[in-house]
């Protein structure tokens, strides 16, 4: 992750990406397996870098939810079932990238810095890639943390993220998105644009969120909370995007600048301007900020993590 970070977020940020980092490098396919090329198609993408932010939110939930701190205290098998039960939401959201990027959906050859999947491997191999990939983070909630105590947790999980990534999330939000492109707002447009960015985007951020409180034990009135902060966090993490898609560049982004409006997307600088759009962001910020400090009292690492979706320049 990159922009000015606190130094404590900082540290919280670097060993957690870390871990996340030797959790996807175990339960990602070696290249030598019989798929061969699939296998290499699926890692290309995955370790392509990224900011890893839903794996870390689904740790950062997970700490804040458990009693008295205790992270700690757990010894490293039970850590290392948690790190990769966090990088199946990497798997899931690389799956999602590298669908968007398709010629038949947003149709992009630039993804973290290099080639999109589909222009190295090409299309059937990329599609195949992603469905693996979405297939391989389900196994993995599936499955950690192991033993049958678990065996709720690991259920409830695995019917969070489909709920995330299928009709009512991603898959839902991309075809409101296809389907806006070109059209000029109505009435209804923040209406739609708010529901395009909740399912899109905001779904798979508040799943991590609330997939590592349930992995905590959290009850229902702090899943409540986690997923209104989730929410909120989903929503400003999507007007940063929207706005970095204006004002930012591509070299930068690590991927292409501009496409929003060279698709005539519904986004919020089209619809408020760029400087309507920061005010949008900065309200939603402080909303965040309040949702954070209902989870914790000092509401420390989800608040900064907050700032960080707000202000980061990628």
């Amino acid at each position: 992750m990159t922009g000015a970070v606190a130094p404590e977020l900082a540290q919280f940020l670097s060993e957690r990406r870390q871990a996340v980092e030797a959790a996807l490098a175990r339960i990602l396919p070696a290249e030598d397996v019989a798929e061969g090329s699939l296998a290499a198609a699926m890692r290309y993408s995955v370790l392509a870098g990224g900011k890893r932010l839903r794996p870390i939110l689904f740790l950062a939930a997970f700490e804040e939810c458990m009693e008295e701190k205790s992270y700690g205290a757990l010894d490293s098998e039970r850590l290392a079932d948690l790190d990769e039960a966090a990088a199946a939401l990497e798997l899931f959201h690389t799956y999602s990238l590298i669908h968007d990027d398709l010629p038949c959906m947003d149709d992009d050859s630039l993804r973290r810095g290099r080639p999109t999947c589909h222009v190295i491997f090409g299309e059937a191999l990329a599609l195949l890639a992603g469905d693996a990939l979405q297939t391989l983070g389900f196994e993995v909630l599936a499955t950690r943390p192991r033993g049958d105590a678990s065996a709720v947790t690991r259920a409830e999980s695995v019917a969070v993220a489909a709920q995330a990534i299928g009709l009512s999330g991603m898959a839902g939000g991309q075809a409101l998105d296809l389907a806006a492109c070109g059209h000029t707002p109505g009435p209804d447009a923040l209406e739609r644009l708010r529901e395009i960015h909740a399912k899109k985007t905001g779904r798979l951020i508040e799943a991590a969120l609330l997939i590592g409180a349930l992995h905590a034990g959290a009850g229902l009135t702090l899943r409540s909370a986690v997923s209104r902060y989730g929410d909120l966090l989903g929503l400003l993490f999507q007007i940063a995007d929207d706005l970095l898609d204006v004002t930012s560049d591509s070299s930068t982004l690590g991927k292409t600048a501009g496409k929003d409006d060279a698709q005539s997307k519904l986004t919020y600088p089209a619809l408020f301007g760029v400087e309507g759009a920061r005010r949008e962001l900065e309200r939603t910020l402080e909303e965040a900020l309040s949702a954070a400090r209902e989870i914790a009292r000092s509401g420390t690492i989800l608040g900064a993590l907050a700032e960080y979706a707000a202000h980061r320049d990628r």
